[in-house]
């Protein structure tokens, strides 16, 4: 398995992330079986939302990861909170520390190894933030913190009171994704590919050490489903296969390397509750694409360089 250090901190963890959002999906033993074999097969972190399954993912989790064999200090849990779903975001102080508390409760462990705000709330007070991050460092309930789904300013407006460093930042990445690199590939012209939705945060993340955590790689569209082995991109499937089978790994194999070659040390978040997906895709983990394949990949997709 592929490892990384995440953020500025010393914190070494899986190039792979598995997602908790489906746990709530499996029984008790499928759950205690899937953290098994996640561990077995290198990965050692884990991420949850306290909206989850309206919290029963992390409740699954908890249990599960209390019959299995796998030990607290050998894996990382991270955990987000500031959805109220269909409401509001929140990031008060209240409700991050209620938050936190609930999800500590639910996962039946005394601390989350790192803490990020679940999308932006447009009513942020920094200030707040970060009375509520200094509250559980201090009191040990959290280790490290982020963000997800944020660009630069939003990230700067943090910074102006929250004293810790935000580590990850969670993006939707992955090669029908790519509006962060496409932006990049595409400066000083004026096509769709030109169009900076984000506000740069690819190199922004590297120049600030912020590890980017790419969510849902495997989808296309709004969550309009996975392309691999979609008949609606034939291209794109013909270019992955070809090397599936040069490397002998599975096309999401392919589809994980192909984020984890790029230089800016992403991990790559896998929602799957498929044992076997999670072998082959952390039996590819380590797979290094070209830079002519990587490309080749891109280009597949549907895009062009200029």
């Amino acid at each position: 398995m592929k490892r990384i250090k995440v953020g500025s901190v010393d914190l070494e963890a899986s190039a792979v992330v598995l997602g908790c959002m489906r746990m709530n999906a499996l029984s008790q033993k499928e759950a205690t079986a899937v953290i098994e074999t996640a561990v077995e097969n290198g990965i050692d972190f884990f991420d949850h939302a306290d909206i989850y399954g309206g919290g029963e993912c992390e409740t699954l989790f908890g249990k599960a990861l209390q019959d299995s064999s796998v030990k607290r200090e050998d894996i990382l849990i991270q955990s987000k909170c500031g959805i109220v779903p269909g409401k509001m975001f929140d990031f008060s102080k209240e409700h991050i520390i209620a938050s936190v508390e609930g999800s500590l409760k639910r996962l039946g462990i005394e601390q989350l190894d790192a803490l990020l705000l679940h999308r932006p709330d447009t009513l942020v007070e920094p200030e707040e933030v970060a009375a509520a991050f200094d509250e559980l460092e201090q009191s040990g309930k959290v280790r490290y913190f982020g963000v997800s789904n944020q660009n630069p300013t939003q990230i700067e407006l943090l910074k102006k009171a929250v004293k810790q460093p935000l580590i990850a930042n969670q993006l939707q990445f992955g090669i029908m994704h790519t509006g962060m690199v496409d932006q990049g590939i595409h400066v000083n012209m004026t096509d769709q590919g030109s169009f900076d939705h984000d506000g740069g945060i690819l190199d922004y993340s590297r120049l600030h050490d912020m590890t980017i955590q790419a969510w849902s790689p495997y989808q296309y569209g709004f969550f309009e489903g996975v392309f691999l082995g979609n008949e609606k991109f034939p291209e794109l499937n013909a270019a992955i296969d070809e090397l599936a089978a040069k490397y002998g790994v599975t096309n999401t194999g392919i589809a994980t390397a192909w984020i984890l070659r790029h230089p800016a040390h992403m991990q790559t978040i896998i929602g799957t509750m498929n044992k076997q997906r999670i072998q082959d895709v952390a039996a590819a983990s380590e797979l290094v694409l070209t830079r002519e394949e990587w490309y080749k990949i891109y280009m597949a997709a549907g895009n062009i360089l200029p």
